[in-house]
């Protein structure tokens, strides 16, 4: 049904009835210190050369850290990260404190537990209306075997039912 008025929120709405991945997607801002963000807006975009792409608002704190030639690892959540998806997705206090962390490529931070985790380099940055899309370049990645992928679907996480 089509709406004679744009609204923002209904949109929002219809948009939520597709279910996404949950990713935690990680850097480091220019004075060193570590970023991450909850995203599910994250997706695949080419084979060769393996590119990847997601986006972050405008008005995030921390959206100069994630321009182009910047480093960053994606990191796709399985169903038992919900507590640490929602920690990521919260602005404010140090939200690597008591992480066990690694370093990638970049310096980047790198968590330990995830299905897959991707690290990149940002090879282009476009306008996206309200928010930004960052197209990265896979350097190296790697999947480990989890339980359930961590799903976001009309604003709550949700399960995945497999058939037989």
């Amino acid at each position: 049904m089509t709406q004679p008025e744009f609204d923002p929120m209904a949109f929002r709405r219809a948009l939520g009835k597709f279910p996404t991945g949950v990713t935690i997607i990680t850097t480091k801002n220019d004075k060193g210190e570590n970023i991450g963000v909850t995203a599910s807006s994250f997706n695949s975009v080419s084979l060769d050369p393996p590119l990847i792409l997601w986006s972050l608002s405008k008005t995030a704190r921390s959206v100069d850290a994630f321009g182009e030639g910047h480093h960053f690892a994606v990191h796709i959540l399985s169903e038992h990260q919900q507590a640490l998806s929602n920690h990521f997705a919260k602005q404010g206090a140090d939200k690597f404190a008591d992480l066990a962390l690694t370093q990638g490529q970049g310096e980047v931070p790198l968590l330990p537990q995830f299905s897959a985790r991707f690290q990149c380099i940002c090879q282009h940055q476009y306008d996206g209306g309200d928010h930004v899309i960052l197209v990265g370049r896979v350097l190296e990645y790697e999947t480990r075997e989890c339980n359930q992928p961590l799903i976001f679907h009309s604003g709550s996480y949700a399960k995945v039912v497999h058939s037989a």
